[in-house]
């Protein structure tokens, strides 16, 4: 017997957005912007919209971590609710250089978000799934232990020609004796 169909198959499209699958047909699975997985029940991305729902609803995510501060949207907060998902939300501004200001104590409360593996399957998000979570997503590898040269690689591959010194200077700088209790599960 085929799973019921989504819920989200009926949002409002985008204009020039195609229909979602009639009834027979498969459902395209649309991944956010810069999507990928980063560990075992961790996730990344650029900010989901309505084509991106269906995906999501695949990966049973359990917690949304937005790294955005504007509020989010109602579109997203009913997909949410209505799939159980917690959203945890570190508003970090994304202004850019050379006025950035990358908050420490935001940071190191979304790794403890991601640290909690209770909170797996979680999606860690900002607008475009470059600078914010790449700070977030370095600064868990710092976590790892993983070598700044290959922290910096990963972060260079999402951000591409939009690297960001400042941000590679906060993932090289920040302390990690400030998290404590890193879950065996990440040490990879």
């Amino acid at each position: 017997m085929p799973p019921p169909a989504s819920p989200y198959g009926a949002l409002p499209l985008r204009e020039g957005e195609p229909p979602p699958a009639a009834a027979g047909e498969e459902l395209l699975l649309v991944p956010p912007l810069n999507f990928a997985m980063v560990d075992r029940g961790v996730y990344r991305s650029g900010f989901p919209d309505v084509s991106n729902l269906p995906f999501l609803e695949s990966l049973r995510l359990r917690s949304v971590l937005c790294l955005c501060p504007e509020p989010y949207p109602e579109v997203n907060l009913e997909f949410l609710h209505a799939h159980g998902i917690r959203l945890f939300q570190f508003g970090i501004d994304g202004s850019k250089e050379p006025f950035v200001n990358i908050p420490e104590d935001k940071i190191c409360e979304a790794l403890k978000v991601i640290l909690d593996v209770r909170n797996h399957p979680v999606l860690i998000h900002c607008k475009r799934g470059k600078h914010r979570t790449g700070c977030v997503v370095g600064c868990l590898r710092k976590l790892q232990r993983w070598c700044l040269t290959s922290i910096f690689d990963e972060y260079q591959r999402f951000a591409a020609a939009k690297t960001r010194v400042s941000d590679l200077r906060f993932i090289e700088l920040f302390d990690i004796s400030s998290i404590k209790h890193l879950p065996p599960s990440f040490m990879g």
